[in-house]
């Protein structure tokens, strides 16, 4: 019932010291613990910088506050009271399994701003629905950290989400065949995490295919990746030829 962001807590690896330093003046449960404990707690900017740089926003609080955010973003009282414009955090079949997808960090330029920063990024869809309505995004870099943002695709424009992804990639025949063959040879296929990248008011998907062997103890190996826009999918050798296939002239024009 009372999750927070408050304390940083390093532990040096050589002599097993460990150090408090508090990310979050305003929480009352950690003030107490200050006063409590005098000298126990640490002003932030006391962390060594080195140290400060790697500081990342914490996965499952990330988590909690997605899921509430699904039902809380309804700003009107009416459409919340009926529960009409409900977000989920999407799912996706994975081993046979269905799964709802985690939160996952990653390094990319938000839009508006001048440079790549680390950031903890998950997707949202309409409820009962696959297509994908938002994306939410917590940043970690100073100054900053703890900092959410959340992106709104507009409703009018069908931007596919993980699951719709997942069923083009089995439709596609040139996918499906050559997936089909790996696993007749012995081998097996392991399909990577599905990532998914806010570019130009849609998602760019990206999804590397393992192969491993059928000896027990056999390291799976980087076959290919797949990358999806839109209503284009191209599976290639390496990232790079996948965005090619994709973006063609325009990719070698930035470069």
């Amino acid at each position: 019932n009372y999750v927070r962001n408050s304390v940083k807590a390093t532990i040096d690896a050589y002599d097993g010291t460990v150090t408090f330093y508090l990310a979050d003046p305003t929480d009352p449960i950690v003030r107490v613990y200050g006063n409590a404990f005098p000298g126990l707690l640490r002003p932030l900017e006391q962390m060594p910088a080195d140290l400060r740089r790697h500081i990342r926003y914490p996965e499952d609080l990330f988590g909690i506050q997605a899921r509430k955010y699904a039902t809380y973003h309804m700003e009107d009282p009416q459409v919340f009271y009926n529960k009409e414009d409900l977000w989920a955090i999407p799912r996706r079949t994975v081993e046979g399994r269905d799964r709802e997808m985690e939160p996952y960090y990653t390094i990319m330029r938000l839009p508006g701003e001048r440079r790549e920063e680390f950031l903890l990024l998950t997707l949202f869809n309409p409820s009962r629905r696959d297509n994908m309505i938002a994306w939410l995004t917590a940043r970690s870099d100073p100054p900053n950290y703890g900092r959410l943002i959340v992106y709104n695709f507009p409703k009018q424009k069908l931007v596919y989400g993980p699951r719709q992804i997942d069923a083009r990639i089995d439709q596609d025949p040139v996918i499906s065949q050559q997936l089909s063959l790996w696993n007749q040879r012995g081998s097996t296929v392991i399909r990577g995490s599905l990532l998914a990248f806010p570019i130009d008011r849609s998602l760019i998907y990206v999804q590397p295919l393992y192969l491993a062997a059928s000896e027990q103890g056999a390291l799976p190996e980087l076959r290919r990746v797949i990358v999806a826009y839109g209503n284009q999918i191209a599976m290639e050798p390496t990232l790079e030829q996948s965005l090619a296939r994709i973006f063609g002239a325009r990719l070698a024009a930035v470069a």
